[in-house]
């Protein structure tokens, strides 16, 4: 018995041992044209064994490229897309800048802050006022999603102050959403989320069976 600890190591272990066999058979085919026809039929079956590919821009040039990394860029073939170069695999990408803006409260977020700002800019009246108002809202159940607890109304406008510099004021005999309605939104957010998560999990289990049935 042959153990896979005896074998080479797959190099793409998505694509499984017998596809790198194809591939390391077809490197030694000494005819061009056969072995170009060789390459043309693994990379169909390639793209057949992982249709999530196809949901990837240009999936057939992705085919290619891994169809020469299996091979260690050893097999000569006439691909229809530039041919990666070993070296490229090598090459580390570029160090991404961590953001040098500071958040003044975690549980908005910039993003938040950014509307705040925007909110601010616009001319007095009563639209303002009642965008202001949803977006206290929304900060109370971005507050809530944090911290799981309850919040006075005071806070939230004292924050929404905070963050437009004193541009943005409510009256304080303005009630925003009870905490309980705001909880129960949230927690309903989640099972959404949640039952999406499943669908998903679920549809690529049956791509999976229906793969192993054929």
């Amino acid at each position: 018995m042959e153990y896979n600890t005896s074998r080479n190591r797959l190099v793409i272990p998505e694509y499984g041992r017998n596809i790198q066999m194809m591939i390391e058979h077809a490197i030694t085919i000494e005819d061009r044209e056969k072995r170009n026809s060789a390459a043309k039929a693994i990379v169909a079956v390639m793209g057949y064994l992982n249709p999530q590919l196809q949901n990837i821009t240009d999936f057939r040039h992705k085919l290619w490229d891994h169809l020469f990394v299996i091979s260690d860029f050893k097999l000569d073939v006439d691909s229809p897309y530039p041919i990666p170069s070993k070296d490229s695999l090598k090459s580390k990408p570029q160090r991404v800048s961590y953001p040098n803006n500071k958040i003044k409260f975690k549980y908005y977020g910039t993003q938040m802050e950014n509307m705040i700002a925007k909110i601010a800019e616009m001319v007095e009246g009563e639209k303002k006022v009642q965008i202001t108002q949803n977006i206290a809202n929304f900060m109370k159940m971005s507050y809530l999603t944090w911290n799981r607890d309850t919040v006075d109304d005071s806070t939230i406008l004292g924050h929404l102050e905070k963050l437009s510099e004193s541009k943005l004021k409510l009256s304080e005999t303005v009630k925003l959403n009870h905490t309980n309605e705001l909880l129960t939104l949230s927690k309903e957010k989640e099972r959404e989320r949640e039952r999406d998560r499943k669908q998903n999990r679920g549809g690529r289990n049956n791509n999976k069976n229906r793969r192993r049935k054929k």
